[in-house]
């Protein structure tokens, strides 16, 4: 595309806090589609090294790691100098997000994230048990903060691809199911709507559905974490507890399972780190296979937000959510290291750019399944060769997160006043219609495949044959 449109515009500061893989790509996409002035905007990240990216472009770099104990100092004087309202676009890790969106409401400023993170210390913290350290009981912060905030300046939370970009499939996979089986529907336009119609489909459960083939032009080291997108980020989430949005259908809690005592308990957690559990998955270029179930925030407020309840306020209906990832084959590696050794971090870790990527796509999408038609996947089919067309500073799987953190940007300068929200909240529509030139081929593909075609048989296995899409069937022992 030669001539990109300008999809909003931007007269007053714009600070990046992060200036990673995520944060490089990102960049770019801002001053391609907000009409705004590179003097405008302000990165801030610790690693100077990083910043010759902002410095080509004609943004400040402000070399300065935030902490609890300056970031009020650090912020404040950019959010509040000059002509216009300001935007914090936080792409960091152990920044704290709820404290930021505090600051950003205390100085007028739009906000958008691509996860709800703590400070430093957090994931790694043995003092706290497993259920503290959950993206359940993250979320469960965030939601309190939106309550005592209200309305307000627009704060985008967890929008990047996942979360963020799935919650919008989702949307679109039950309306291409609907139109498919030929039961006329009326669009949704809340969450109970939305929850009726995923109910009156017959959906059981949703697999965020993702394989990642690119590969690097060289091979992995021993003592290297490589991934696709950040390391650190994927090893604190690879270390959190596996955790799923727990269906009304499921008979059958897994093994080491937990169920929280407070907020809606649309999720439950497991006592093993999601890098060491396996589910069987399904994408229409892979096929069957095995993915991670990794922790992630659209898992909860996916099967949060299409929850039915009824007049007694009892939970009538809820669908099985979870993350099913099979990173780039180098980040299986990794983690089979990384876990063999008791968790110990290797000495050195690496994000694959895009000139080192030999060839390769990050397939991700949403895997309906359980109604009339088995199963459904919706989704991105992204390859190297057309990200590097794109966009510059990008993977696959890194310009599926920045379109989507750009998408979410636009969404809030033309909603600013609608205090914290959630992409499943987000008019899917309108997001699809400024991320989608960035995602490849956007398909759907109905499946036969169910878990139990993936079960061998040499070996006997603890399956529900009567109901194959029971998480029973899905996890792996």
């Amino acid at each position: 595309m030669t001539n990109w449109p300008v999809h909003a515009a931007w007269n007053g500061p714009i600070v990046i806090i992060g200036f990673g893989s995520i944060g490089r790509g990102t960049l770019p996409l801002i001053l391609r589609h907000i009409a705004c002035k590179p003097s405008q905007i302000t990165v801030i990240d610790p690693d100077v090294s990083r910043s010759q990216w902002s410095e080509k472009l004609g943004v400040a770099f402000l070399k300065e790691g935030l902490t609890r104990k300056n970031y009020r100092d650090v912020l404040t004087p950019l959010l509040t100098t000059g002509e216009g309202q300001a935007f914090i676009v936080n792409l960091s890790v152990d920044v704290d997000s709820l404290d930021i969106m505090k600051l950003a409401r205390e100085t007028n400023s739009l906000y958008i994230d691509t996860v709800i993170e703590p400070w430093a210390g957090f994931y790694y913290n043995t003092k706290l048990d497993n259920e503290a350290r959950t993206n359940y009981m993250l979320r469960q912060g965030l939601l309190a903060l939106k309550e005592k905030l209200g309305k307000g300046p627009t704060a985008v939370s967890c929008c990047g691809a996942n979360p963020g970009m799935v919650s919008w499939f989702v949307k679109q996979a039950l309306m291409n199911i609907a139109a498919d089986m030929k039961i006329e529907v009326s669009e949704p336009h809340d969450h109970p709507g939305w929850a009726k119609l995923m109910k009156k489909l017959g959906v059981k459960g949703v697999h965020i559905a993702e394989r990642d083939t690119q590969r690097a032009k060289v091979g992995k080291q021993m003592d290297c974490f490589v991934n696709t997108w950040s390391v650190d980020g994927f090893i604190s989430e690879g270390l959190q507890p596996a955790e799923l949005g727990w269906g009304t259908h499921e008979k059958k809690m897994p093994k080491g399972g937990k169920k929280h005592k407070v907020g809606s308990r649309a999720a439950i957690y497991i006592e093993r780190p999601g890098a060491d559990t396996r589910v069987r998955t399904w994408t229409p270029t892979q096929g069957a296979h095995y993915g991670f179930l990794v922790t992630h925030n659209e898992a909860i407020s996916i099967s949060d937000y299409y929850t039915l309840r009824d007049k007694a306020n009892k939970v009538v209906y809820r669908p099985t959510c979870h993350y099913a990832y099979h990173p780039c084959n180098d980040a299986v590696l990794s983690w089979h290291e990384l876990l063999g050794a008791g968790g110990k971090r290797p000495a050195k870790w690496k994000i694959l750019e895009e000139d080192e990527i030999a060839d390769g796509m990050d397939e991700l999408g949403v895997l309906l399944y359980g109604h009339k038609k088995n199963a459904y996947w919706f989704g991105s089919q992204l390859s190297i060769e057309e990200a590097r067309k794109l966009a510059p500073y990008q993977s696959a799987t890194g310009l599926q997160v920045t379109s989507a953190v750009l998408t979410g940007m636009v969404w809030a300068i033309e909603n600013p006043n609608a205090g914290i929200v959630e992409t499943d909240e987000m008019d899917y529509k309108r997001c699809q219609s400024i991320q989608r030139p960035y995602l490849g081929a956007v398909v759907g593909v109905y499946t036969d495949w169910t878990p139990l075609q993936s079960v061998g048989n040499l070996f006997a296995a603890d399956v529900d044959k009567r109901d194959p899409w029971q998480f029973q069937n899905i996890l792996v022992p």
